[in-house]
């Protein structure tokens, strides 16, 4: 498991390069069939994290390769999911605030997760047994990945329960009625709510790090937008529930798009 995640960090700083690259240049767009926006920073992360996840053995599902037929997913016990650039709106606005998303999902549940932050080099990753999570930040003069894991001041905890203020995680592009209800709900419980907005996996990771203490998501998402995510916010003790099953959200599912989802404290 260790050398799977040492190669999938790989990956991801690799396309974080090509990324930036693109990102730093005048660059294409295009819109998909389902009208989000594709670029060519899109087509070449994919085409990296791919190439490299590919030496696993592991098959691979991702935003911008075809949908594989659920008769032959379905037979995995393992697959990659991989989103290569998550947040492509924020991309395109030059915000910063895009990642890089690979996970490892073993019978339907996360075991590794990596989220990386191409313009601030911020590295997410769950340890091997998915019961620590960490944040490091990338330098040039780092050249094995191996070094850099798993240090203590590096480890990432969740916020403890306040029981008079709650920070909730909001996206910038999605704030519908949905979500303003929820806030309103823990408003007439007697909480002080603040919004804490973030673009992108990086609302995952506010979370694991105890920036927030919940994140509702009550619009569409899919399931590479979120098993990197759900990954790290697992391995800090958070919990992932799909607000349709009341059950942790599972992946390589029939249907690739995710029900509504709430990240909370597990206790």
């Amino acid at each position: 498991m260790l050398q799977n995640l040492v190669l999938a960090i790989e990956a991801a700083l690799l396309a974080g390069e090509e990324i930036l690259k693109i990102y730093n240049k005048d660059f294409s767009i295009e819109i998909k069939d389902d009208k989000s926006p594709l670029t060519e920073a899109d087509l070449a992360s994919n085409e990296i994290i791919v190439k490299k996840l590919q030496e696993t053995n592991i098959p691979i599902i991702s935003e911008e390769n075809k949908t594989i037929d659920f008769a032959t997913r379905k037979t995995w016990s393992q697959c990659w999911i991989v989103d290569p650039i998550d947040g492509t709106k924020e991309f395109i606005k030059k915000n910063g605030e895009f990642t890089v998303n690979i996970a490892l999902v073993e019978n339907g549940n996360t075991k590794l997760g990596i989220i990386y932050v191409p313009v601030s080099k911020e590295l997410y990753y769950t340890n091997v047994d998915q019961t620590k999570a960490y944040k490091t930040i990338i330098s040039a003069q780092d050249s094995a990945i191996d070094a850099l894991l798993f240090k203590a001041e590096d480890e990432i905890n969740k916020a403890e329960a306040n029981t008079s203020e709650i920070k909730v995680v909001g996206s910038r592009s999605h704030m519908n009625d949905d979500t303003l209800q929820f806030v309103e709900s823990l408003k007439t419980n007697g909480k002080e709510v603040e919004i804490v907005s973030k673009g992108s996996s990086l609302k995952f990771c506010l979370v694991a790090e105890g920036k927030a203490h919940v994140y509702p998501r009550f619009a569409p998402t899919m399931e590479w937008d979120t098993a990197a995510g759900q990954a790290i916010c697992e391995a800090v003790g958070l919990a992932v529930i799909d607000q349709g099953t009341k059950q942790p959200m599972v992946y390589n599912r029939e249907n690739l798009l995710n029900n509504y989802f709430l990240v909370t404290n597990n206790g």
